[in-house]
């Protein structure tokens, strides 16, 4: 069973992201240490004693479509309950609508518990939290106070509606259209896909925001407006009234995740009310709602990172717990007898062992990559002038390779763990299997990964005329060579391997800005994706490097074993992965030819 590790995600946060230098600081307003460790402790203790024991709930039983009314998992109704009224959605919320407004750093932390406990119960209230920060930035003062409060307290829920069926990923040819009303209001008519909890009976409210198109919209995503649709209209009192025109038309029956339900939403088809069409309200200004909109998408992007951090975690405990207690064959030097008849626990096994320590370093890689990132939005919003455009920047370019470094990491760690299982590991009574099928959605939601990676690439690395990787590699650097000049021999060839790896990244984006400035984009979106994991691999090495140079804390014999651990057995990679990008564009252009 699952058992937060308060310890490891507490160090990692105040020693590798910086949120202890950030408190030294007094960057973050009166929070302190101890409210810190109180905070991360009791969210622990609520994800491994109340939501993971329903996990397996959710996965056998599913949300299910009853008479019109969507049903999720036995139990979950009061877990959510439970969830709320600890305070829990609100954590980092503005203050003036009941939010705690504690760091993103903290939240992302409660969030990777929440999922590694159940991936499909904490889709709901991740997505209830990137709705609240949208409308907080762009909402009007009237619809915040009207729709802020009970969505903050976690009395209602929000959701995101971007996708159609015809549309995938490309907003810009959406055919759900909003028409204008005399009294201020809209009419939304559509239909969406892919809504996560997009219906449930679990609050008496879901408020949606939908992207949708005016008549005289310009073409493409400068002609999007988003909008907000409460499931139930709001009374004179401010209290859930009559029924909206929406519904949900079917939940889809999908790999993993099944407590979730995902939906497809109908919008105005006249099922409810005197007129066809859901009454909604404008956020922002018309034909700015991809803007607004990605207020949300950007946060919820670091969200998805952290549920590849969070499948991590859980696979890795369960092998190494079943590793522990699996015996088969005789390990190499393995003495032991007894009622287990000679034999050894495969995690003496050399190849058991390997995949177990892969699984940990790249679980603790993907963490400190998606805390830095958070770490830098905190910063940026407790800076001014200079340093906030550095912070911002910096979280900007960590964003892409947290979601994707991450969710590549979840499913590569949870394959990792069935295999550890071995046979068993194909069989569902384990819950090896379901890690793998939940955490599979995540490489593809809110972006693709092959859509991180051109983000990354031809915006990202460009920002301030590509100064600002520039800076990050040049801080990386620095972690290295404090690994050289602290001479410890446990830190084995640590720092040549870093080195060597931060010399692969930095001639691979060379490369790439040389190619963006030549305006040959088709060569560096060629690289894009062997680059993005190659950034990833490198922070991963550097992180936990510098994780294991902090003297003075528990487990720094740990840490550095791990680290020297990842620099001489995975990071190698980043050489391969350089070649790939400033070799491979040619013939993956002339390969192209084989699907003509």
């Amino acid at each position: 069973m699952y058992r937060a590790p308060v310890e490891d995600i507490a160090f990692t946060l105040k020693h590798v992201a910086g949120l202890a230098k950030a408190l030294d600081d007094g960057r973050l307003g009166d929070l302190s240490d101890d409210l810190v460790d109180a905070i991360l402790s009791e969210a622990g203790r609520f994800a491994s004693d109340e939501v993971a024991p329903l996990g397996a709930v959710g996965d056998t039983q599913g949300a299910r479509l009853v008479d019109g009314k969507v049903l999720v998992p036995d139990g979950w109704d009061a877990l959510y309950r439970h969830w709320a009224e600890g305070g829990w959605n609100s954590l980092a919320a503005h203050p003036d609508f009941g939010g705690q407004g504690l760091p993103h750093m903290l939240n992302v932390a409660a969030l990777e518990m929440w999922n590694s406990g159940s991936m499909a119960f904490a889709l709901g209230p991740t997505l209830t939290m990137g709705a609240v920060e949208a409308l907080t930035v762009h909402g009007s003062e009237a619809l915040k106070a009207a729709y802020l409060p009970k969505m903050i307290s976690g009395e209602w829920t929000g959701t995101m509606n971007l996708t159609e069926p015809h549309a995938g990923s490309d907003l810009g040819v959406m055919k759900t259209r909003a028409e204008r009303r005399d009294d201020g209001s809209y009419r939304i008519f559509g239909q969406k896909i892919y809504i996560t909890w997009g219906d449930h009976e679990i609050t008496d409210n879901i408020i949606h925001l939908v992207l949708a198109r005016l008549p005289d919209a310009p073409a493409g995503t400068r002609g999007i407006s988003l909008f907000l649709v409460p499931k139930f209209l709001l009374d004179a009192d401010g209290a859930p009234g009559a029924r909206n025109d929406l519904h949900c038309h079917s939940l889809e029956h999908k790999l993993g995740i099944h407590g979730s339900p995902t939906c497809t939403m109908i919008y105005g088809d006249g099922r409810f009310g005197e007129e066809a069409g859901a009454i909604g309200y404008l956020i922002g200004e018309e034909n700015r709602g991809l803007a607004c909109m990605f207020t949300m998408m950007n946060n919820a992007r670091l969200a998805v990172g952290m549920q590849g951090v969070a499948i991590c975690e859980a696979a890795t405990q369960k092998a190494i717990a079943y590793a522990r207690e699996r015996t088969q064959g005789k390990a190499p030097g393995w003495s032991g007898s007894g009622d287990k008849g000679g034999m050894s626990p495969i995690i003496e096994h050399p190849d058991v062992a390997r995949m177990l320590l892969t699984m940990k370093a790249l679980t603790q890689g993907a963490r400190a990559i998606c805390y830095t990132c958070a770490h830098a939005t905190d910063m940026g919003h407790h800076s001014e002038g200079d340093e906030a455009k550095q912070w911002a920047e910096r979280a900007a370019l960590l964003t892409p390779i947290a979601k994707s470094f991450a969710t590549d990491a979840g499913v590569d760690v949870a394959s990792l763990g069935i295999q550890v299982h071995g046979g068993m590991g194909f069989i569902e009574e384990t819950g090896a299997a379901r890690l793998w099928r939940d955490a599979r959605i995540a490489p593809i939601y809110e972006g693709t990964n092959g859509i991180q990676a051109a983000d990354l690439v031809t915006r990202k690395l460009p920002l301030s005329d590509g100064n600002q990787v520039r800076g990050l590699i040049a801080d990386l650097k620095d972690i290295a060579e404090q690994v050289r000049s602290a001479n410890d021999v446990g830190f084995g060839t640590t720092a040549e391997r870093l080195s060597a790896s931060l010399a692969d990244l930095e001639e691979a984006t060379e490369w790439l800005l040389a190619r963006l400035a030549d305006g040959n984009v088709a060569a560096a979106l060629s690289g894009a994706t062997p680059y993005q994991r190659l950034f990833g691999l490198a922070l991963t090495g550097v992180y936990l490097a510098k994780g294991a140079l902090v003297t003075g804390e528990a487990g720094r014999d740990q840490r550095l074993l791990l680290c020297r651990f990842a620099a001489e057995n995975l990071i190698a990679e980043t050489a391969a992965l350089k070649d790939r990008v400033v070799n491979g564009a040619e013939s993956l252009a002339a390969a192209r030819a084989l699907f003509a």
